[in-house]
């Protein structure tokens, strides 16, 4: 039972538990204690002063979410004094931080423009003339931009790539008035270890941290004589409505598809379909190595994140990867060499356009290897808050676009395909066609309930496949990658099959997707209910097996034959090589 003690709080009297800190007990007691560089369990370092309290009998102003309550504590959070301090540590960050709110990406989600609305703060500081301004920085690579005129220096985004990317890229760069946040020395981010999960975009507060804006591109492609395809990720339609007001958790799928429409793309496909060839391939594979001696376990290849994690950490385990693309590179390489012919367009005249949940993807499409015969698989990827913003520019009104499902045979997907969004859903939709195709029937139940969840960053099961004991496992989050592989040279256990997702939750909870408020992610667990957008879709099926897609089943019957084929090959798979940091 928990030890309790009685905190006063503004004049109101609650219970809570003795370990609790002043801020979680005012939320008990229903007072809102602002705050800014305060990430629950990820970045508790008390930098910026924001959420200061006065307590009695103490004389300074105190943290509200470090300092630990007393029993028979009284706490003022709307004294004059607080408000005083609150405002001035406001003035001082903005008097660095560079206003241009209209084309900043955060500016309807930005913590720190909202506390400075909550305060009504001038920017005395930053609007005088005996004020010099420090230095700013970038960083600018194809997924991600760090932009130090943004930055307040919370140090979120730092705490976040340690303990939860697992790569530590990220630190503060000097120290006093020249502070600021960026690897080592401000080096290249592509070359520092960055994996491009984009848990630090997340993490930030402000625009600090975005995505690499390719909006205007796809305006100027989507102007142009070429044939413009769309394509779009699973996990989108689970979080795209959240840039529109809605509730996280809503399914956007018809309304995503009506906007695309809207937009003016020539055709609509879905990666999904992408998802379920991944699957006869990547299934095959592992047939293959379990029936041949192969190299196992057979490590997924889908997540880019994950891709550039074991090309820079564990080269050595390179062999152990799929050879299959992304579900992303494979739908963009079918689109110009398999559907062109279907629609009589020159594949030459096609452009390709991903709407994808994760910003590693914009590196993905642009590595060497991902092009067939000097046509690249996808010609530009836009994140789903991106794709929100070609909405909004486009002054379409979402909430009242009437739903469309497009007609491509592209767009045509199981339930196997689109669960492919949550972690886990890799690996159960494998299993569901791996089992029929080695026992001649399908998987009953259509659950691996093994697999889901996002409670565990390791999950392990044993499925019995044909009269093997096949153990596979699930990892998201690549911090928890170092202990998956201890296990694995351990020997304890001998593992088969191995889905490697670098976003804790899945592409649901992905670099692009949109960005949560911190007090909000304190409410609830916001992959959960994403993912659960993706599992309805799935359980509501008719088809939930990849096998099953009939347009899946004729792309193999007239043009690739069978899944690892020789044009399968050429069109499908590639190869992976080790990468060094800071090597430049």
């Amino acid at each position: 039972m928990a030890d309790l003690v009685k905190v006063t709080i503004n004049g109101k009297t609650v219970e809570v538990d003795r370990n609790s800190t002043i801020m979680e007990a005012a939320t008990v007691a229903g007072v809102d204690i602002p705050r800014l560089c305060f990430l629950k369990d990820i970045n508790e370092t008390s930098a910026c002063r924001i959420c200061v309290v006065e307590i009695d009998g103490i004389r300074t102003l105190k943290n509200s979410c470090t300092v630990k309550v007393n029993d028979g504590m009284v706490v003022r959070t709307n004294t004059e004094r607080v408000k005083k301090s609150v405002v001035r540590n406001l003035q001082l960050l903005a008097g660095n931080h560079k206003f241009e709110c209209w084309k900043c990406p955060r500016e309807h989600n930005c913590e720190f423009l909202k506390l400075l609305r909550r305060y009504n703060v001038e920017n005395v500081i930053g609007e005088s003339s005996d004020f010099t301004h420090k230095d700013y920085i970038t960083n600018i690579t194809d997924s991600l931009v760090i932009d130090s005129s943004k930055c307040v220096l919370c140090g979120r985004c730092i705490s976040t790539c340690e303990k939860v990317a697992g790569t530590s890229v990220l630190n503060y760069n000097y120290r006093g008035f020249r502070t600021f946040v960026g690897p080592a020395l401000n080096h290249n981010m592509d070359d520092s270890g960055c994996i491009y999960c984009g848990k630090c975009i997340q993490a930030c507060p402000v625009g600090a941290i975005k995505e690499k804006d390719d909006v205007d591109k796809a305006l100027d492609l989507l102007d142009s004589e070429y044939y413009t395809v769309a394509q779009v990720a699973p996990a989108v339609r689970s979080a795209l409505a959240e840039e529109f007001g809605n509730k996280i958790g809503t399914n956007a799928e018809g309304k995503m598809y009506r906007a695309l429409k809207d937009l003016g793309f020539d055709d609509i496909t879905d990666v999904n379909f992408g998802a379920d060839v991944t699957i006869m391939e990547e299934g095959t594979e592992l047939i293959d190595r379990l029936q041949n001696n192969g190299v196992l376990p057979l490590f997924t290849s889908c997540s880019p994140g994950w891709i550039r994690y074991i090309e820079l950490n564990y080269p050595e385990y390179l062999p152990n990867l799929s050879s299959c693309k992304s579900p992303q590179q494979i739908q963009g390489a079918l689109i110009k060499h398999y559907y062109a012919d279907k629609i009589g367009v020159s594949k030459d005249k096609i452009r390709v356009v991903s709407i994808m949940p994760c910003i590693a993807k914009k590196t993905e499409a642009k590595r060497p290897e991902m092009e067939v015969d000097g046509l690249r698989d996808v010609d530009l990827v836009l994140t789903t808050r991106e794709l929100a913003r070609l909405i909004k520019i486009r002054d379409i009104d979402f909430n009242s676009l009437e739903d469309y499902t497009p007609e491509s045979p592209l767009a045509k997907y199981t339930g196997a395909g689109v669960i492919f969004g949550a972690t886990g859903g890799v690996m159960e939709a494998a299993v569901r066609t791996v089992k029929h195709v080695l026992e001649g029937k399908d998987l009953t139940p259509l659950e691996v309930e093994a697999v889901r969840g996002v409670n565990d960053g390791i999950k392990e099961a044993t499925i019995n496949i044909n009269g093997i004991d096949v153990n596979v496992a699930v990892v998201h989050g690549s911090s928890n990658v170092p202990e998956m592989m201890e296990r694995i040279k351990s020997g304890n256990k001998n593992y088969h099959f191995i889905e490697f997702m670098a976003c804790t939750g899945g592409c649901v909870n992905g670099g692009g997707q949109p960005i949560v408020n911190a007090a909000v992610q304190e409410k609830c667990d916001v992959r959960s209910l994403r993912a659960s957008v993706l599992y309805n879709i799935d359980s509501a099926a008719t088809l939930r097996q990849s096998h099953e897609n009939p347009c899946v089943q004729e792309l193999y019957n007239e043009f690739l034959g069978s899944p690892n084929s020789h044009k399968a090959h050429h069109l499908l798979h590639t190869t992976y090589s080790k990468k060094d940091k800071y090597s430049k």
